[in-house]
Protein backbone atom coordinates (compact mmCIF):
# COMPACT_ATOMS: atom_id res chain seq x y z
CA UNK A 1 0.00 0.00 0.00
CA UNK A 2 1.20 3.54 -1.00
CA UNK A 3 2.51 5.86 1.61
CA UNK A 4 0.06 8.63 2.24
CA UNK A 5 0.74 12.05 0.84
CA UNK A 6 0.78 15.19 2.90
CA UNK A 7 -2.55 16.32 1.09
CA UNK A 8 -4.21 12.81 1.79
CA UNK A 9 -3.06 13.10 5.72
CA UNK A 10 -4.35 16.88 6.04
CA UNK A 11 -7.63 15.69 4.98
CA UNK A 12 -7.55 12.73 7.02
CA UNK A 13 -6.72 14.49 9.67
CA UNK A 14 -9.81 16.89 9.42
CA UNK A 15 -11.96 14.56 8.74
CA UNK A 16 -11.29 12.83 12.20
CA UNK A 17 -11.26 16.23 13.74
CA UNK A 18 -15.14 16.41 12.58
CA UNK A 19 -15.76 13.04 13.91
CA UNK A 20 -14.38 14.21 17.14
CA UNK A 21 -15.97 17.95 17.03
CA UNK A 22 -19.30 15.58 16.46
CA UNK A 23 -17.98 13.52 19.78
CA UNK A 24 -18.29 16.58 21.39
CA UNK A 25 -14.45 16.62 22.02
CA UNK A 26 -13.53 20.27 20.53
CA UNK A 27 -9.71 20.02 22.46
CA UNK A 28 -9.42 17.13 20.34
CA UNK A 29 -11.19 18.48 17.17
CA UNK A 30 -9.27 21.97 17.46
CA UNK A 31 -5.80 20.00 17.52
CA UNK A 32 -6.69 18.18 14.59
CA UNK A 33 -8.02 20.52 12.58
CA UNK A 34 -4.98 23.29 13.13
CA UNK A 35 -2.91 19.92 12.70
CA UNK A 36 -4.66 19.48 9.00
CA UNK A 37 -4.04 23.38 8.33
CA UNK A 38 -0.06 23.28 9.06
CA UNK A 39 0.01 19.86 6.38
CA UNK A 40 -2.12 21.80 4.34
CA UNK A 41 0.05 24.73 3.99
CA UNK A 42 3.25 22.42 3.52
CA UNK A 43 1.85 21.04 1.30
CA UNK A 44 0.86 24.01 -0.86
CA UNK A 45 -2.97 23.09 -1.13
CA UNK A 46 -5.38 25.30 -2.35
CA UNK A 47 -6.67 28.47 -0.29
CA UNK A 48 -10.26 26.39 -0.02
CA UNK A 49 -8.91 24.22 2.24
CA UNK A 50 -7.25 26.82 4.46
CA UNK A 51 -10.84 27.97 4.19
CA UNK A 52 -12.75 25.07 5.54
CA UNK A 53 -10.37 24.20 8.08
CA UNK A 54 -10.26 27.42 9.43
CA UNK A 55 -14.33 27.54 9.35
CA UNK A 56 -14.36 24.20 11.20
CA UNK A 57 -12.06 25.75 14.33
CA UNK A 58 -14.30 28.31 14.54
CA UNK A 59 -17.57 26.06 14.96
CA UNK A 60 -15.38 24.18 17.57
CA UNK A 61 -14.59 27.32 19.31
CA UNK A 62 -18.11 28.60 19.00
CA UNK A 63 -19.87 25.69 20.59
CA UNK A 64 -17.37 25.58 23.48
CA UNK A 65 -18.01 29.50 24.41
CA UNK A 66 -14.56 30.59 23.13
CA UNK A 67 -17.11 33.67 22.01
CA UNK A 68 -14.38 36.19 22.03
CA UNK A 69 -11.84 33.78 19.77
CA UNK A 70 -14.31 33.80 17.09
CA UNK A 71 -15.15 37.31 17.56
CA UNK A 72 -11.71 38.21 16.90
CA UNK A 73 -10.42 35.89 14.07
CA UNK A 74 -13.78 36.74 12.22
CA UNK A 75 -13.28 40.79 12.27
CA UNK A 76 -9.40 39.79 10.94
CA UNK A 77 -10.81 38.18 8.64
CA UNK A 78 -12.97 41.28 7.91
CA UNK A 79 -10.21 43.30 7.74
CA UNK A 80 -8.20 40.69 4.99
CA UNK A 81 -11.37 40.75 2.78
CA UNK A 82 -11.93 44.29 2.39
CA UNK A 83 -8.06 44.69 1.48
CA UNK A 84 -9.02 42.61 -1.56
CA UNK A 85 -9.08 43.47 -5.18
CA UNK A 86 -11.54 41.25 -5.31
CA UNK A 87 -15.46 41.40 -6.19
CA UNK A 88 -16.76 37.98 -7.35
CA UNK A 89 -19.97 36.21 -5.98
CA UNK A 90 -18.04 33.39 -4.26
CA UNK A 91 -16.12 36.16 -2.81
CA UNK A 92 -19.04 38.19 -1.36
CA UNK A 93 -20.48 34.92 -0.33
CA UNK A 94 -17.41 34.31 1.70
CA UNK A 95 -17.13 37.20 3.37
CA UNK A 96 -20.91 37.88 4.27
CA UNK A 97 -20.65 34.28 5.97
CA UNK A 98 -18.19 35.52 8.25
CA UNK A 99 -20.29 38.47 9.14
CA UNK A 100 -23.09 36.30 9.27
CA UNK A 101 -20.70 34.14 12.20
CA UNK A 102 -19.73 37.69 13.79
CA UNK A 103 -23.41 38.68 13.61
CA UNK A 104 -24.76 35.06 15.29
CA UNK A 105 -21.61 35.38 18.24
CA UNK A 106 -22.28 39.23 18.91
CA UNK A 107 -25.97 38.26 19.56
CA UNK A 108 -24.86 35.40 22.05
CA UNK A 109 -22.73 37.84 23.21
CA UNK A 110 -25.69 40.01 24.23
CA UNK A 111 -24.24 42.79 22.02
CA UNK A 112 -27.68 43.48 20.05
CA UNK A 113 -26.53 46.78 18.32
CA UNK A 114 -23.00 45.48 17.06
CA UNK A 115 -25.10 41.71 15.69
CA UNK A 116 -26.96 44.01 14.03
CA UNK A 117 -24.54 45.81 12.23
CA UNK A 118 -22.79 42.21 11.30
CA UNK A 119 -25.43 41.03 10.41
CA UNK A 120 -27.08 43.92 7.88
CA UNK A 121 -23.31 44.01 6.68
CA UNK A 122 -23.38 40.32 5.83
CA UNK A 123 -27.00 40.38 3.73
CA UNK A 124 -25.68 43.54 2.20
CA UNK A 125 -22.76 42.09 0.74
CA UNK A 126 -23.81 38.36 0.07
CA UNK A 127 -27.03 39.10 -1.47
CA UNK A 128 -30.77 38.32 -0.59
CA UNK A 129 -31.17 35.26 -0.36
CA UNK A 130 -27.40 33.88 0.29
CA UNK A 131 -27.63 33.57 3.72
CA UNK A 132 -30.83 32.74 5.45
CA UNK A 133 -29.43 32.14 8.96
CA UNK A 134 -28.51 36.08 8.81
CA UNK A 135 -31.42 36.96 7.15
CA UNK A 136 -33.45 35.21 10.23
CA UNK A 137 -31.79 36.83 12.84
CA UNK A 138 -32.52 40.39 11.04
CA UNK A 139 -35.83 39.62 11.08
CA UNK A 140 -36.51 38.70 15.03
CA UNK A 141 -33.94 41.95 15.92
CA UNK A 142 -36.38 44.20 13.49
CA UNK A 143 -39.23 43.09 15.38
CA UNK A 144 -37.46 43.44 18.75
CA UNK A 145 -37.50 39.93 19.37
CA UNK A 146 -35.17 38.78 22.58
CA UNK A 147 -32.34 36.20 20.84
CA UNK A 148 -31.06 34.16 23.48
CA UNK A 149 -27.81 32.08 22.87
CA UNK A 150 -29.96 28.62 22.63
CA UNK A 151 -32.30 30.58 20.04
CA UNK A 152 -29.01 31.88 18.06
CA UNK A 153 -28.44 27.82 18.39
CA UNK A 154 -31.13 26.18 17.22
CA UNK A 155 -31.52 28.66 14.43
CA UNK A 156 -27.88 28.05 13.67
CA UNK A 157 -28.85 24.42 13.45
CA UNK A 158 -32.17 24.68 11.67
CA UNK A 159 -30.33 26.96 8.73
CA UNK A 160 -27.58 23.96 8.85
CA UNK A 161 -25.54 27.41 9.32
CA UNK A 162 -22.69 24.41 10.99
CA UNK A 163 -20.95 22.48 8.28
CA UNK A 164 -19.43 20.06 10.75
CA UNK A 165 -22.60 17.77 11.30
CA UNK A 166 -24.12 14.15 11.32
CA UNK A 167 -23.59 12.61 7.59
CA UNK A 168 -20.91 15.76 6.42
CA UNK A 169 -18.30 13.39 7.70
CA UNK A 170 -16.03 11.47 5.02
CA UNK A 171 -15.77 8.18 7.06
CA UNK A 172 -13.01 6.66 4.61
CA UNK A 173 -11.09 9.50 5.04
CA UNK A 174 -10.99 9.91 8.43
CA UNK A 175 -9.49 6.21 8.56
CA UNK A 176 -6.40 7.09 6.27
CA UNK A 177 -3.31 6.21 8.44
CA UNK A 178 -0.42 9.07 8.28
CA UNK A 179 3.15 8.21 7.41
CA UNK A 180 6.37 10.59 8.90
CA UNK A 181 4.89 14.42 9.36
CA UNK A 182 7.09 16.97 9.28
CA UNK A 183 8.84 18.28 12.66
CA UNK A 184 6.60 18.91 15.24
CA UNK A 185 3.23 17.03 14.39
CA UNK A 186 2.66 14.04 15.56
CA UNK A 187 -1.57 13.06 15.72
CA UNK A 188 -0.47 9.40 15.89
CA UNK A 189 -2.70 8.84 18.27
CA UNK A 190 -5.65 10.69 16.43
CA UNK A 191 -5.28 7.69 14.34
CA UNK A 192 -5.21 4.26 16.28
Amino acid sequence: MAEPTLHAMHIAMAEKGKQAALAHRHDEALRLYRDAIRLAVSAKAPEVFFRHYSQCVMESLELTGQLDEVAHFCREADAHYRGLAVDSALHRKDHGSLLERLGAVLLKQGDVPAARQALEQATALAGKGVLPLAEQLQGWLARGLSCTPAQVLQAQRRHQYFVVRPGAVNEALARVAPAALPKGLNPQAAFA
